[in-house]
């Protein structure tokens, strides 16, 4: 079974290396210093099992795991307990809290042993309920062309349903996302960003005004040119985001 390690810290990651070695049947196939190249690690070896740090340069853990479509077990090593440790206990393999014993990482392994056909359901729904719990985010962090793509929430410009994904619009051009409307009208901040429609989540700054569109319907007209449909009940939360 393979097994990849993603940690920026080499003492970190030496002490797993030092750990695996009480388990023959676990096979290292690669250590990473960051998320760069931990998803690049894990789209190469399609392991069974990695050890993933959250608080990582470039990308943090949680990042990382958005990239992967079929993410697999996860066990956090982590000096990180602040936000999401509960969501640890329900969901994830394991977590393993530095710095950890020979005793503890050993109990972890034993536990992914036995419940290895639950490991990517866990991990979804690890995502999910980290996600739910993280508050708002300044940045977006995706996949375009392979390359990962970082776009600070102030870069957008505004947000499209399309689907199974959302359109994320920039002056630099569209990127897709596999997330819901639902999900970015919760983390992105309400002080810069407004659900005008269903299909529509518009950075407030960039309306510059709105007019009437057909029946209890309008159309926000935004600084770069683009006008967007505003839906009645999105045409209520303007006029309250902006004092109307």
């Amino acid at each position: 079974m393979n097994v990849i390690i993603i940690d920026d810290e080499p003492l970190a990651r030496s002490l797993v290396i030092e750990y695996l070695a009480d388990f023959p049947e676990l096979k290292l196939v690669q250590e990473c210093g960051d998320g760069f190249e931990g998803l690049k690690a894990i789209n190469q070896h399609k392991p069974d099992l990695i050890f993933l740090d959250i608080q990582m340069p470039k990308i943090n853990g949680f990042e990382l795991l958005e990239l992967i479509e079929k993410p697999p077990a996860i066990v956090f090593t982590t000096a990180f307990e602040a936000y999401a440790i509960k969501a640890f206990e329900a969901h994830a393999i394991d977590y393993l809290l530095k710095p950890f014993s020979r005793e503890r990482f050993q109990r972890a392994i034993q536990k992914w042993l036995q419940q290895k056909n639950a490991s990517s359901t866990n991990t979804q729904v690890l995502l999910d309920t980290v996600a739910a719990s993280t508050g708002q985010q300044n940045r977006i962090v995706l996949k375009d062309n392979g390359k990962i793509k970082i776009i600070p929430t102030q870069q957008v410009q505004y947000l499209e349903s399309a689907d199974d994904y959302v359109k994320i619009h920039t002056a630099e051009g569209i990127f897709l996302k596999n997330k819901t409307m639902q999900y970015f009208e919760t983390h992105l901040s309400d002080q810069d960003f407004v659900r005008i429609h269903r299909s529509y989540l518009v950075h407030i700054q960039l309306i510059t005004r709105l007019e009437p569109y057909e029946k209890d319907s309008h159309l926000a007209i935004l600084s770069t040119g683009q006008k967007l449909p505003v839906s009645k009940a999105g045409y209520a939360k303007l006029r309250l985001v902006l004092g109307l």
